[in-house]
């Protein structure tokens, strides 16, 4: 009798864990998938970032003209001119001297780039750097044009996508006797002819199976760029070095016009510019290459490697006068953890192992899409008439310790979800449950 009596207990427990399982997949469904849609668009445009500028600049490189270019000094001297006010910052580094000269300068902490023919001078093109096309994908990638708010949005929508991949790989863990009769049907693959409602469910179960390792590889490589995990992170990070250390990624554009204005107005010597960009030449980095003025107060001029291949990013500190390179700085001389988010870094944006990183990065947003069609079409298959749809919350059903446990070190391991984890349950428990409607709309238990 008592081992009846436990065979049930245990039983009933498994019933009310999955159907809290499936309540935070659907939840964290609800609110991820509009902002999952718009990462899975944007985010595979800025992996072909490097064949995309290259075409949209193609007509700016090997001009056709007679003679020798002018100097470097005078194409930067007529960028400056070209913008009032301005300051010069760089100017890229390119193999053919028949390219047009891709200079920044600096306004009202902004960055703009001008592209100037190397014999006439003449602007071909003027736009802020911010505006450029890659720049506003990786824009509404980051902060969805919202700055700062924007930012945590994303952030939040991402730790959401996080729980709603762990959750949805408990969902698919085969515990019914049923399953193991039909075999990998369902599992690791779509049964195509159970009709509308089962093909729809086997899409979104496979598919999940089949990217979410590829996805939760992407999101969590996504958290240094964010404000709040990424500004923890920053923290972390000084208080395990005793010396002042620098990042190669910035928590959005409100930190680098920071950086830029932290910066001051230094008087540049340009006399030495074209001798620089010849030694840099000689020096072959993986483009784009920039030579950067020096900084105020300083001399030495920075030559940059921003390949988007980071392990491959050089960074030398050259003397202007001598030519000569005072300090090099490698991937390899970055601390063990820098390393490991620059590896990250590399792959999420596709250009650690080249057009494989591309392709796998494609694939997981396709994947990424095709859940978020398929958990609509489900939903919209089995909406109720009068709830919402997620599965409602049983008279006597606690939360089992482990799923607690698991909570707990999600929200303290992703602040963003913690904060909105205690924010909703202070909304839920405070006005939600206590007005009927929404209550039975919900699915929730009685205040």
């Amino acid at each position: 009798m008592n081992h009846q009596a436990g065979t049930i207990k245990d039983a009933a427990r498994k019933i009310i864990d999955y159907r809290m399982f499936w309540r935070w997949h659907f939840y964290a469904g609800l609110v991820c998938l509009p902002f999952i849609i718009i990462l899975s668009i944007t985010g595979p445009i800025y992996l072909f970032k490097p064949q995309i500028e290259a075409f949209i600049e193609a007509r700016y490189d090997h001009l056709a003209f007679s003679g020798a270019p002018q100097s470097a000094e005078a194409m930067v001297k007529a960028a400056i001119a070209a913008v009032p006010g301005s300051r010069f910052k760089t100017i890229e580094v390119r193999p053919d001297t028949h390219d047009a000269a891709r200079i920044t300068v600096v306004k009202n902490n902004e960055k703009i780039r001008l592209y100037i023919h190397p014999q006439n001078l003449k602007i071909l093109k003027q736009v802020p750097e911010e505006a450029r096309f890659m720049e506003v994908v990786k824009t509404i990638h980051g902060e969805l044009f919202a700055g700062r708010f924007g930012e945590v949005i994303v952030e939040l929508a991402a730790c959401w996508a996080i729980v709603m991949i762990l959750t949805g790989l408990y969902l698919w863990w085969p515990r019914n006797p049923k399953s193991e009769a039909r075999g990998l049907a369902g599992l690791l693959y779509p049964r195509l002819d159970m009709g509308k409602r089962i093909f729809w469910r086997d899409i979104h179960a496979v598919t999940g199976l089949y990217i979410s390792a590829l996805a939760l590889f992407l999101l969590l490589t996504g958290l240094p760029w964010t404000f709040v995990w990424g500004n923890a992170f920053k923290s972390v990070r000084a208080m395990a070095s005793p010396a002042p250390v620098s990042q190669s990624w910035s928590q959005g554009r409100a930190e680098e016009k920071t950086a830029l204005k932290s910066e001051g107005v230094a008087k540049t010597d340009l006399s030495r510019l074209d001798a620089l960009l010849d030694t840099s030449r000689a020096l072959d980095l993986p483009a784009p290459v920039t030579l950067a003025s020096p900084a105020k107060g300083a001399t030495l001029w920075k030559l940059q490697s921003n390949t988007g291949n980071r392990p491959q990013r050089v960074t030398l500190m050259i003397d202007p006068m001598m030519l000569e390179v005072i300090s090099r700085e490698e991937f390899r001389d970055k601390k063990p953890l820098d390393q490991a988010v620059g590896y990250g870094i590399a792959a999420h944006e596709g250009q650690l192992f080249g057009p494989i990183n591309q392709a796998l990065g494609v694939l997981t947003a396709l994947g990424l899409m095709t859940l978020c069609i398929s958990a609509v079409v489900m939903w919209w298959q089995r909406r109720p008439a009068d709830t919402l749809g997620a599965p409602h919350i049983l008279p006597d059903e606690r939360l089992a310790p482990g799923l607690a446990l698991i909570i707990i070190v999600l929200g303290i391991f992703l602040p963003v979800l913690g904060i909105s984890l205690i924010v909703i349950g202070l909304v839920e428990w405070l006005v939600l449950r206590r007005i009927p409607r929404i209550r039975g709309w919900l699915g929730l238990k009685k205040a």
